[in-house]
């Protein structure tokens, strides 16, 4: 799981750093002092999981997860326990009470990964807001999703629809095999692909670029 840390309290930095270094599982891609900070590194790291302070200056941890429309799993690291219920209304995974051992970090980690593993089979549509709208799209409607800067535009069967959300996250909502990056902008359906030829995917009359480092994997998946 890639990892960001935010926390305004160097000892508190280091301390998560020596963890997350010494847990296999588990990457560092990112630490930040504060929540303003934390907005810009989300965005170009997408980590799966944030160790997120709460007594922050400027915006604290609480105010920086209610701004967020897709935020990734979270665990919050605070000295305060008077803040745990509002931590878990904002569905956090676990709350870690300064200082805390090694064995209670990794119990908080086990938690994440049996969160993250929970994909009910019966799910088989996504739901995003477009439009201030909220649309059930079903995962075999879907030709393609493209990126453009903070916003998502997927392509379907029936309508096109752009709206807020990163290309990482949208994938891992569909928590599906039958769907892949082959660009850095560009997410397709592996049922609905109609050819491939060199660097490029046929998909709903549509040619898209496969990106040299996605192209390996792709097609793995595409001949299996």
């Amino acid at each position: 799981m890639r990892c960001l840390i935010i926390d305004d309290e160097p000892a508190a930095r280091d301390i998560l750093r020596s963890y997350i270094s010494d847990t296999e599982e588990l990457e560092l891609v990112g630490v930040c002092k504060d929540a303003l900070e934390a907005r810009k590194m989300l965005k170009e790291t997408e980590p799966d999981l944030i160790f997120l302070d709460i007594n922050m200056p400027r915006l604290t941890g609480i105010e920086f997860l209610k701004s967020l429309n897709n935020p990734p799993k979270v665990i919050f690291t605070t000295a305060y326990s008077e803040h745990a219920l509002e931590g878990f209304e904002l569905d956090a995974v676990d709350y870690l009470l300064k200082p805390f051992s090694f064995e209670r970090f990794l119990k908080a980690i086990d938690k994440v990964q049996r969160s993250m593993s929970k994909v009910s089979a019966t799910e088989e549509f996504v739901t995003i807001k477009a439009d201030g709208k909220l649309y059930r799209i079903g995962y075999e409607e879907i030709l393609y999703a493209e990126s453009q800067g903070d916003y998502l535009t997927i392509h379907t069967l029936h309508k096109t629809l752009t709206f807020y959300e990163t290309m990482k996250n949208f994938l891992d909502q569909l928590q599906d095999f039958e769907f892949t990056r082959i660009h850095r902008s560009f997410l397709i359906a592996m049922t609905k692909v109609e050819y491939v030829e060199g660097n490029i995917v046929k998909i709903g009359g549509k040619e898209l670029p496969i990106g040299q480092s996605y192209k390996e994997a792709f097609l793995k998946k595409y001949k299996a």
